[in-house]
């Protein structure tokens, strides 16, 4: 390790191989609270790379519990949080559209993180399960197209990093790399990032770590999803090649709203949110749905377009199809024995 931080301090970047070796190394026995703290943070002030994250990814999903069967074209649309916009619960609700589109989504989530409720917090309010196995996961993508995969519950083993990053109370690598270390092998994915900065970069670690398709996005106002309040900046990587550029909602034929005007609560006001999108109440919650999800099609391949993933997005919720993923995964819940919940 001690040669590793040599390298970060004298702004080297390490390899995937590196990475990966570094990254083992902070689940032995041997090693210490500090070295962890001191490898996180030089890895944060000289700036990680596509290489570092991808490295680090591959040793955490490795470490997962979880192993589940190939699920033919699955995804995720998870996004890193920290935008600090204290919007509703955007990419949660946007996966039940997708799924209802007949897209498998395996929902990787947490608690808040920069909003008032994170994904876990409102799907706990509606009577999700945070604790389904991994034959449960199998059998929910399958059956509904759909299941929500708690991230402390399939990632047990990153403890020593929880503890050391609640201690150091910074901005470390796990603040973006949260999103890629679904367990689930994705075929395509959708991933916000609320820095611009790293859009590409994220695309390009997507591509190490084997997408076939994929968008990296940072919404109008710095936010971690797509925004209708401007334009958005949008890398997308199609068959290892990466393309970057900017879309406006008025391109696709959505109305512009202020970020504010997305804002939510707490999980009791999100939970109602997502309900009267998914019932198909039109506002700006709606429309922004709308974008997302439609960015989430597009990004699994599934629409040709922006503007037609929008369609059948709206087709998704109008149909009634999108609130039946998410009935069924409460329905789901409640037949699981109450030992595995």
């Amino acid at each position: 390790m001690k040669n590793y931080l040599e390298k970060l301090i004298n702004q080297e970047d390490l390899t995937v191989a590196e990475m990966k070796d570094a990254a083992n190394h902070c689940f032995t026995d041997t090693i210490t609270d500090s070295e962890i703290a001191s490898f996180l943070t030089a890895l944060q002030v000289k700036g990680e790379t596509a290489d570092e994250i991808a490295g680090i990814v591959e040793v955490i999903r490795s470490r997962s519990s979880f192993n589940t069967a190939h699920i033919p074209n699955a995804m995720d649309n998870c996004g890193t949080g920290g935008d600090k916009s204290y919007s509703f619960n955007i990419s949660t609700t946007s996966a039940f559209v997708i799924a209802g589109a007949g897209i498998p989504v395996a929902k990787h989530g947490n608690r808040s993180i920069s909003s008032k409720t994170g994904s876990a917090d409102v799907l706990e309010h509606l009577g999700v399960s945070l604790s389904f196995t991994n034959d449960h996961v199998e059998e929910m993508l399958h059956e509904n197209k759909i299941a929500f995969l708690f991230a402390p519950h399939v990632h047990a083993a990153l403890k020593p990093f929880s503890k050391v990053r609640q201690e150091l109370g910074l901005p470390t690598i796990f603040n973006a790399i949260g999103p890629l270390t679904n367990p689930v092998s994705l075929d395509s994915q959708l991933l916000g990032v609320y820095r611009p900065d790293m859009v590409q970069m994220l695309a390009e670690a997507l591509r190490k770590l084997g997408r076939r398709r994929a968008i990296v996005i940072n919404g109008a106002g710095e936010m971690d999803e797509a925004s209708l309040a401007g334009d958005n900046k949008i890398s997308l990587l199609d068959q290892g090649n990466i393309t970057t550029f900017t879309l406006h909602p008025e391109e696709v034929g959505l109305p512009t709203y202020p970020n504010e005007q997305i804002r939510g609560g707490d999980a009791i006001d999100n939970a109602t949110i997502l309900q009267n999108v998914l019932n198909g109440q039109k506002d700006a919650y709606y429309d922004t749905v709308l974008l997302n999800a439609g960015l989430g099609l597009y990004a699994n391949g599934s629409a040709e377009t922006i503007k037609a993933g929008i369609e059948l997005a709206r087709e998704s919720i109008e149909s009634g199809a999108a609130m039946e993923r998410l009935q069924y995964l409460i329905e789901y819940s409640r037949k699981i024995p109450s030992e595995v919940m």
